[in-house]
Parts: structure tokens; C-alpha cells; sequence
């Protein structure tokens, strides 16, 4: 099934095989001596063909950066690799290879035409990047299991595919299957595909699509509300207000307390700790909302900005052309006359004319540009104003905000310090009818103060232990 080439040696892809076959596939005659003499620079190379040159291992592609078409079929591939840096690549042959595993192929968002045909494949995968994808060949393989024509259906662009010569071409449905679950395939293994098998197809297997569908609509809906989360971190990451839209940093902040935990069981601990998280989290949404809000007069600052960045560039050019315009109508004519002048002496004189008209055309473009730059240094300086200005607000503000957690943190600490000690007081006098953990027993000192500093509000988490 695959080609050997015992009597030769495997070769490695190198530059100097590069520059032959570019040279041999150059343009001839004429042009191609000229083009040989000034050398040809890989990166202007659009087509490119390797085939039987015994390959086993590709590289040194990476200046092919505008390459569209590639060839490296009837080699001894064993790894799909190197093409990387191939990312305008239309059409990649890579069929009768020794290849094993479909990979190396991420970055090629613009392949449409791909053959892999007489290798050594088992399974499809490893293709998702190729959005673009319109034909696939994958015949005399050793691919196996129906399901990889599943896989096939998120290429809403495959029109041809080849499978024949793979294990599942021996099954009785194999093509009825492919007719049914890839409904906007146009060929199937060099063949069209006939409408009616089509909806003979899609009627045998009604109840499997039905299902399939649903599923792919449940994971689609998964990934829409995912992506959309992450949109949405986005946003409040470049408004710095990332997660303070709940009580994720009130939670964060307890996560790992273990200690304060144990004094949840403590009579009249659990509603303290209670009022505590909910006047947090109310000032963590009052900073959010206000994050938000900053983030917007931001934006509009930083549009209004390149409003005007673009609208004086825009008027300086456009004063420039005028007077270019301006320029040429007057003298195309003159320019003329010159030609047609046989008096040297007028010739002379005119072309003084000329050069004075010239000279003063540079001073008026000057002038222009350096119009525009200080027009720009003046609005740049007055943007920066502005945003500082801004940025000022908004971090004194919520720096207010912030003191208001701290204070109620240290009234929060101050509330528990006097439940601890109150409880401590009634287990000395025996009037606490209350069972307590023994680890809360165990806990000594109950004038003991530990102090831990959260990272993102820099709190001080002070805390009271019996």
C-alpha cells in the first residue's frame, strides 16, 4: 500500500533542494535567466512542487510565507510538520506517504483542497482549524470506525470527500450513512452523490440525525454561553472590575480560612457573618457598576481621539492635493511649451519660473505637515489630560469605596471578638447549654489576634479565637 524506496536515501528537506526546485519551476527562457541571476526570494513563491524526491522529514519551509499551493506527494513522510509559518496555503498534497496520525496542520485556516490519500490513517481528527475545507481525500487508508464521518460535519464548506479503500467502504451502509449525516457533500469517493439516495439516505436514518442534532445543538448552545462569559471577563478586566459582580471576593477571601470557619458555630456567628457578606458584596457591586461606567467615559475619550487624529490627517491631505492640483493645472501646459521651445535662452528662463513655482509648492507642503504636527501634539497632550484625569477619579473613588469594606471588616471583627469573649465568659460560668466542636474548645487565647491581608483588597482580616 505505501511507496518504499529501499535503493535510495531519505532525504531531509533542505535549501538546497529548495532552490532547485524553485529554480526548475521558475520561469524559463529569458525571464528565467534574469531571474536566476537576481536570485528568487522564497517568500515571492505562490506554487511549489516536491514530489518524488524521497522525503522523509519536512522543513525549512518557513520563507514560503505567501505560498498557496504545495506538492509533496509520493515521498516517504512520516510526520506532518513545518508547515506552521504556511498560513495562505489553498492546496496541500500529501498523499502516498508513510503517514500515520492527521496533525501540524493549526495554523492552515485557509486550506480548502487536502490530500492525504495512501497513507497510513486510522483516524480523522486534528482538523479543526480548516474552516475553509472543501475537499478532503483520504482514500487507502486504515480508517475504520463509521464514527469519524461525524467528525466530518463541522466542515460546513466539504463538498468532495474520498474514503474508498479505507475498512468502513467495506460496510453495506457506508455510503448511505455519509449520505444521511454529511447531507451538504456534493461527491463522495470521485462520484456525485444522486438527490434521491440523498433523501433515502436522510429517511433511513431520521432518528440517529434527529439526535445528533440535538446534541450538537446542546453543546453549541455550552460553547455560545461560554464564549460569551468570556467576552463578558473581558470587558470588566479592561474596566479592572473583573469578578466584583457577586461575592466571589468575599468567598475568596474565607476559601482557605479555616480557623474563621470554625467560629461559624459559635452562637450568633452565622447571622453576623451573613450581614457581613451581603454589605460586602453591595459595596463590590457599587464598584463594579461605577468600574463600568469609568470604563465607558474611557472609551468615548479614547474614540473621540482617534476621531480627531483621523479628521486632521485627512484635512492635511486633503489641503495638499489641492495645492498639488492646483500646481499641475497650472503648469502641465507650460511644461509643453518647454518641450516645443528652440531658443535656449527661453528655456532657461522658464525653467527658473518653473523652479521658483516648484520651491514654493515644498514651502506650502511644509508648512502643512507641520501644521498637522502641531495639531496632533496639541490633541495628544489634551487626550492624556483627559484620561488621567479620569483615571485619577476612578481610583480615588474607589479607594473611598474600598475604606468603606475596611470599616466594615474591623466592625465585623469587632462584633465577633465580643461573641467570642461572651462565649468564653459563659462556658467558664457553666451557663452555655450550646454543644461546641472540640476543635472550637481546643482553641485558646481568645484575646489572640491574627491578622491576614488578602491580596486584592489588601483587608486586614483580623480574627478572634476562643
Amino acid at each position: 500500500m505505501q511507496r518504499l524506496y529501499d535503493s535510495v536515501e531519505p532525504r531531509v528537506m533542505d535549501e538546497d533542494m529548495l532552490k532547485l526546485a524553485v529554480g526548475e519551476q521558475g520561469p524559463q527562457e529569458e525571464a528565467g535567466q534574469l531571474a536566476r541571476q537576481e536570485g528568487i526570494l522564497f517568500k515571492d513563491v505562490l506554487s511549489l512542487r516536491l514530489d518524488f524526491q524521497n522525503i522523509l522529514r519536512i522543513d525549512s519551509l518557513w520563507q514560503f510565507e505567501n505560498l498557496r499551493k504545495l506538492q509533496l506527494d509520493n515521498n516517504i513522510i512520516e510526520k506532518i510538520e513545518g508547515l506552521e509559518h504556511l498560513v495562505h496555503l489553498v492546496w496541500l498534497d500529501l498523499s502516498f506517504n508513510n503517514i500515520e496520525a492527521i496533525e501540524g496542520l493549526d495554523t492552515l485556516v485557509n486550506l480548502e483542497d487536502l490530500s492525504l490519500f495512501n497513507n497510513r490513517i486510522s483516524k480523522i481528527d486534528s482538523l479543526d482549524a480548516l474552516v475553509k475545507l472543501q475537499v478532503l481525500s483520504l482514500g487507502n487508508n486504515q480508517i475504520s470506525n463509521m464514527m469519524n464521518i461525524i467528525y466530518l460535519r463541522r466542515f460546513k464548506d466539504l463538498r468532495t470527500l474520498s474514503l474508498s479503500g479505507n475498512p468502513i467502504a467495506e460496510s453495506e451502509d457506508y455510503k448511505m450513512f455519509i449520505y444521511a449525516y454529511l447531507p451538504d457533500l456534493v461527491y463522495l469517493d470521485f462520484r456525485r452523490i444522486d438527490d434521491h439516495m440523498k433523501d433515502l439516505a436522510g429517511s433511513k436514518h431520521q432518528y440517529g440525525i434527529d439526535e445528533l442534532k440535538h446534541r450538537e445543538h446542546l453543546i453549541q448552545a455550552r460553547l455560545d454561553d461560554e464564549w460569551a462569559q468570556q467576552e463578558e471577563l473581558k470587558k470588566h478586566k479592561v474596566a479592572f472590575v473583573e469578578h466584583l459582580n457577586g461575592s466571589f471576593l468575599f468567598d475568596s477571601m474565607y476559601a482557605e480560612d479555616i480557623e474563621g470557619n470554625k467560629l461559624a458555630s459559635l452562637p450568633g456567628v452565622g447571622e453576623l457573618l451573613q450581614a457581613y457578606k451581603d454589605k460586602f458584596v453591595i459595596i463590590c457591586l457599587n464598584i463594579f457598576e461605577y468600574g463600568l461606567k469609568q470604563q465607558e467615559k474611557r472609551k468615548v475619550e479614547l474614540d473621540t481621539f482617534n476621531e480627531c487624529i483621523q479628521e486632521a490627517i485627512q484635512e492635511n491631505q486633503e489641503q495638499g492635493k489641492r495645492r498639488i492640483a492646483k500646481f499641475e493645472e497650472k503648469h502641465l501646459l507650460s511644461l509643453n511649451a518647454i518641450r516645443e521651445e528652440s531658443d535656449p535662452t527661453n528655456i532657461e528662463i522658464k525653467i527658473v519660473e518653473y523652479g521658483e513655482d516648484i520651491t514654493e509648492l515644498f514651502n506650502v507642503l511644509m508648512t502643512l505637515e507641520m501644521q498637522l504636527v502641531e495639531q496632533l501634539e496639541e490633541t495628544i497632550n489634551m487626550f492624556e489630560r483627559n484620561i488621567t484625569d479620569l483615571v485619577a477619579l476612578f481610583i480615588e473613588n474607589v479607594q473611598s469605596l474600598m475604606a468603606q469594606c475596611r470599616d466594615l471588616e474591623n466592625h465585623h471583627h469587632e462584633k465577633l471578638l465580643e461573641i467570642s469573649i461572651n462565649t468564653l465568659e459563659r462556658i467558664v460560668k457553666g451557663e452555655l447549654d450550646q454543644d461546641l466542636p472540640e476543635d472550637v474548645r481546643a482553641t485558646r487565647n481568645p484575646r489572640h489576634e491574627t491578622r491576614v491581608t488578602c491580596p486584592k483588597t489588601q483587608h486586614i482580616h483580623g480574627r478572634a479565637a476562643i
